[in-house]
């Protein structure tokens, strides 16, 4: 892989990752005319809860739906610039222009009773290829290895960054979810703060870790790999399941068999051995309703100054479509209350998975 940094035309920094060393240079220049975005960005911290929620109204701008021709994804062409300068990419990764967090907030801080701070972060957007109609589970393993390089390469470089205190790579696919970009791509955030759900998985890992001296999910792992049931991969360094408590109709974990606090510290191997399972995984989920499925991929990693001794790297594959045509909402109990109720069964689930692995492929994808 090869990694060329350049600039934008508001200053925002841009990232080439290429696949191979050889790839062309990539020097071409943003003509656009841009003016530094501003950014006023705060968080605010309930007092009921003590979770802190990110303020950004300067995102209602972001552009909404544009048509396949006006994408601003898709590589730069003749009268037509993008994002992205260059007529062709691999993988890019640059600064969100309507970020939720950025190094350069200004809102004002807030006093009294509810505690206000500048969210001062970083958000950065990933496009997987330069191909506006494939899918992340049609690329190929090769650039999926390049992807997950590009994850830990970002984890590491946002972690330096100041004011971080977690990294979240992620992706959104679909219109179910809620993406206002149909090109292939994903995001990166860089929290000020340590989200709630983290927090919350951290306190539970630390009192199981005292009660029985061992890592919870060390547990769970051997637990599915044992009554095999739900799992749907079992590779070398990765097992894919969907977990015995899943809260959403289509829910599925990929653990690596190692503790690892982050995507910075998985070996090689255990990159290879990833990009080739989540394909797999990626292909099931495609073949479940035999169309696209909208999901969520979200990687849950250690925050970069605390708990990381408690942490285990795990991916998390989920989507809100519970049959072919109908989509699970947040009503009452899981909105109100953040008690899920879930429609479909964990084994139900793995079961079909598991039916669609063996006649599945995924169009157009080459190894």
């Amino acid at each position: 892989m090869r990694r060329t940094e350049g600039k934008l035309a508001d200053g925002r920094q841009i990232l080439y990752f290429d696949d191979s060393p050889e790839a062309p240079p990539r020097t071409a220049v943003d003509q656009r005319d841009l003016t530094p975005a501003e950014n006023t960005s705060q968080i605010r911290r309930d007092p009921l809860t003590g979770e802190w929620v990110a303020l950004a109204a300067h995102r209602q701008t972001r552009t909404y739906k544009p048509p396949a021709g006006l994408c601003p994804l898709c590589p730069s062409t003749e009268g037509r610039p993008t994002e992205i300068p260059e007529p062709g990419y691999d993988v890019v990764v640059f600064e969100n222009r309507f970020p939720s967090f950025a190094q350069h907030a200004t809102a004002a801080t807030a006093t009294g009773l509810v505690p206000a701070a500048p969210g001062v972060g970083r958000c950065e957007v990933v496009c997987f290829t330069d191909d506006h109609s494939v899918s992340f589970g049609a690329l190929p393993v090769s650039r999926i290895r390049t992807v997950v390089d590009v994850w830990a390469d970002r984890t590491a470089a946002l972690s330096e960054l100041p004011g971080v205190e977690q990294v979240f790579p992620f992706e959104n696919r679909g219109d179910e979810i809620g993406v206002t970009l149909s090109h292939p791509h994903g995001q990166v955030y860089g929290y000020p703060f340590i989200t709630p759900r983290t927090a919350r998985m951290l306190e539970v890992a630390a009192a199981y870790q005292a009660e029985h001296g061992r890592p919870v999910m060390g547990d769970v792992l051997a637990a599915e790999r044992a009554e095999g049931t739900r799992v749907l991969v079992d590779s070398t360094h990765w097992t894919a399941f969907v977990p015995a408590a899943a809260r959403w109709p289509v829910e599925v974990h990929l653990v690596p068999h190692r503790q690892v606090p982050d995507l910075p510290a998985l070996t090689d191997a255990e990159r290879d051995d990833f990009a080739e399972v989540y394909r797999r995984v990626l292909g099931m989920l495609d073949g479940l309703y035999d169309r696209e499925l909208p999901y969520i991929a979200a990687w849950h990693q250690a925050p970069v100054n605390t708990g990381r001794d408690l942490a285990w790297l795990h991916l998390q594959v989920f989507s809100v479509l519970r049959t072919a045509d109908r989509v699970k909402y947040l009503a009452g109990s899981e909105s109100g209350m953040a008690v899920w109720i879930n429609d479909v069964t964990p084994e139900d689930l793995a079961m079909r998975l598991s039916s669609r692995s063996s006649h599945r492929t995924v169009s157009g994808a080459s190894q």
